[in-house]
């Protein structure tokens, strides 16, 4: 099943493997790009409601093209950005910008402070040089939002090990209202605030008042562990109380404070492709082995590009090794 099987010199891609969605995507576009490697993607998102590309999909193939110069057939609008084209540019050689507009702060996605905080300080710890500015925030069902990304290439990257997270320093975070009363996010914050402070841990949470191109309003959080960072989010929507925002993020954070584990599902998944370019054995441990990872590594192993060995625990956490081929 996990055969590399191709079709006219290109690589076959499965889209409706494990949890069939755009994730597939983005990761096989990124792979292409960085390897070369011409790539045809077959059943692409077959496991969602609407099985189809949607927006963000098509222009994360039209942005992969521009940069390898490629041919693209199927690309149809009903035939994240920022995932697929970051590891190319940061492998490249010189300076590249990108504006990137849409929604920074929506549900099922990560907000723009989890990237800011989190996922990019990870990614500078493997030698990958870049900067996140946020110009206007966007958020559901509107969006509009504006975020420019610099990216100095520095060609190679360095590899992770983060079986111990170390002991918990800070929980820092941000209450965010969007065209809302200020007493929305402070509320947020003073729930959030005294959840955590029940535990023990020391808890910075700023309020803030945004303007936007609709309402909107979330709580998002990062754990600061001594060898690691975890970011926690959830999103506000109308009829639901400020109160349960916060308890939905707070505990999230807490489910993976009590996990042990060194990452958060999310972040876990997003490494593996980064950690399977790098020269020696990465390792972590992980919160929960979640679909995502599966099949990110299911796609990295379809490249050849490195063996992923994900050995599940007792408590339900993982440890994860990858073993790059080169």
């Amino acid at each position: 099943m996990w055969r590399n099987l191709t079709y006219d010199g290109f690589l076959i891609i499965d889209g409706s493997f494990g949890e069939g969605g755009g994730q597939i995507l983005r990761s096989s576009l990124s792979l292409a790009v960085i390897t070369g490697r011409p790539v045809r993607i077959e059943n692409i998102r077959a496991n969602r409601q609407n099985p189809v590309l949607a927006a963000q999909h098509l222009t994360s193939v039209q942005a992969a093209a521009i940069l390898c110069d490629a041919e693209v057939k199927g690309a149809e609008l009903g035939s994240q950005m920022l995932q697929t084209l970051l590891l190319p540019l940061a492998l490249s050689a010189g300076v590249s910008t990108v504006m990137l507009r849409g929604g920074s702060h929506v549900d099922m996605s990560p907000f723009y402070d989890y990237v800011h905080d989190v996922w990019l300080p990870t990614f500078a710890r493997m030698g990958v040089r870049a900067e996140l500015s946020l110009a206007r925030s966007g958020w559901f069902p509107v969006g509009r939002g504006e975020v420019r990304l610099r990216i100095a290439g520095s060609g190679e990257l360095g590899l992770l090990r983060l079986e111990h997270r170390g002991p918990l320093r800070a929980v820092t975070g941000r209450a965010l209202a969007a065209n809302l009363p200020g007493h929305i996010c402070e509320r947020m914050a003073y729930r959030a605030r005294d959840l955590l402070e029940q535990t023990g841990m020391a808890v910075d949470i700023e309020a803030a008042v945004l303007e936007a191109a609709c309402p909107g309003a979330g709580l998002y959080l990062t754990a600061h562990y001594e060898n690691s960072l975890a970011g926690f989010s959830a999103q506000g929507k109308r009829g639901k109380p400020a109160e349960r925002v916060a308890e939905a993020a707070c505990s999230a954070l807490l489910h993976h404070y009590r996990s042990g584990a060194a990452l958060e599902q999310h972040l876990a998944d997003q490494l593996i492709l980064p950690l399977a370019l790098c020269r020696g054995e990465s390792v972590f441990s992980v919160e929960r082995i979640s679909p995502h990872l599966v099949t990110n590594a299911w796609v990295i192993e379809r490249f050849g590009l490195a063996r992923i060995d994900i050995a599940p625990a007792a408590n339900g956490t993982g440890l994860v090794k990858i073993l790059p081929s080169r």
